[in-house]
């Protein structure tokens, strides 16, 4: 009896320290959230292969190696080239904007006044100065954009190629133990395994989904953008391409976003075909892909409103950065699998009591 509430205050004191111990575990691998979010999520895509070559070979690390080198051939060497590529074009269209912002304030004052020969757009009565002004603005505000951010990427590289190392050298032992993880996390945490196994599952079907809609979807419209842009004579046409690749991941309205706004401006500069194939081919073309290719690639995995996807995935990019398109639509499958496991678990506790 005299026992019992020093033994409840040394629970108390070790759960305490427990906390403390986890919150600086936590602090110190903050670092590298993003490295071993993405090995693990790599690591689930690639675990059908890696559990193939064990099957065949028999050797576990043998195996591992294997599926990386696959990873690195597949994703890291495309990726590179691509982001190498990336950097060149931006640094020109931020000499062009710098350089050339006289000549689109130029265009920009002759469809104004082009759109004032209508008697429609004459009763507007816009503000002529105050526009060009702004749109002044939003050019340096642009370019600015993109000088910080191509700063940013030359400055950071060794952080980056750290992280890199990081994700790679942690990939290897996801792919060799990752069920050995999977199970010291189940057997260590108490929670149902039944609900672990259901977060497990959703957190991989939710980014599986997710990364298939971007780069199946938006890689085939950003390529199709692309090179509506480069047979018009749009410059930067890659850039713009792989703007429309990330702008896939908005339902209905992504590319649009880009090839409408480009095909109205050339309609209005004079540019009649360029402009009309541009609009035509992006409302029956581009469009369409999406339309036609969102429902076959999601199906059911990801049970949730399209709504709250694109919410879930701004939100995302908005605190997580370019990682947040995956994360947010994974932390919202969560939050909508953690709500109905606690009504299951309630009604299962109504119905026994």
């Amino acid at each position: 009896m005299n026992d019992k509430p020093f033994a409840s205050f040394q629970n108390v004191i070790f759960f305490v320290l427990l906390g403390i111990i986890t919150i600086f575990f936590g602090y110190l691998l903050k670092v590298f959230f993003f490295a071993i979010f993405w090995a693990v999520l790599i690591a689930g895509i690639f675990s059908p292969l890696n559990k193939l070559l064990i099957k065949k070979l028999k050797y576990i690390n043998l195996s591992a190696g294997i599926t990386l080198a696959t990873v690195f051939v597949c994703l890291v060497l495309p990726l590179s080239f691509l982001l190498s590529l990336l950097i060149n074009e931006f640094m020109e269209l931020y000499k062009a904007v710098d350089s050339e912002k006289s000549r689109w304030m130029d265009n920009l004052t002759a469809i104004i006044n082009y759109l004032n020969n209508y008697p429609i757009f004459a009763r507007l009565d816009i503000d002529h100065e105050f526009l060009v002004t702004k749109s002044a603005e939003m050019l340096k505000t642009f370019s600015q954009f993109i000088f910080q951010n191509l700063s940013e990427i030359t400055q950071n590289t060794i952080i980056l190629i750290i992280q890199f190392m990081v994700m790679f050298y942690s990939l290897f032992f996801f792919l060799r133990d990752g069920e050995k993880f999977i199970n010291t996390i189940t057997h260590y945490i108490p929670v149902n395994k039944y609900h672990m196994d259901t977060f497990i599952h959703l957190f991989l079907t939710t980014a599986k989904s997710t990364l298939k809609i971007t780069f199946v979807i938006g890689g085939l419209q950003g390529l199709l953008g692309g090179l509506l842009f480069y047979i018009t004579g749009i410059d930067n046409a890659l850039i713009w391409g792989v703007l429309m690749f990330g702008l896939a991941v908005i339902p209905v309205v992504g590319c649009s976003l880009i090839w409408a706004p480009a095909g109205i401006i050339m309609l209005f500069q004079g540019y009649i075909w360029q402009g009309m194939t541009v609009l035509l081919f992006g409302s029956l073309v581009i469009s369409t892909v999406d339309n036609l290719l969102r429902p076959v690639l999601v199906g059911h995995d990801i049970q949730m409103h399209t709504l709250l996807i694109f919410l879930s995935m701004l939100g995302g990019i908005a605190v997580f950065g370019i990682s947040g398109f995956v994360l947010g639509p994974v932390i919202a499958s969560l939050f909508l699998a953690s709500w109905r496991l606690f009504l299951e678990l309630y009604k299962k506790e109504e119905i026994e009591t």
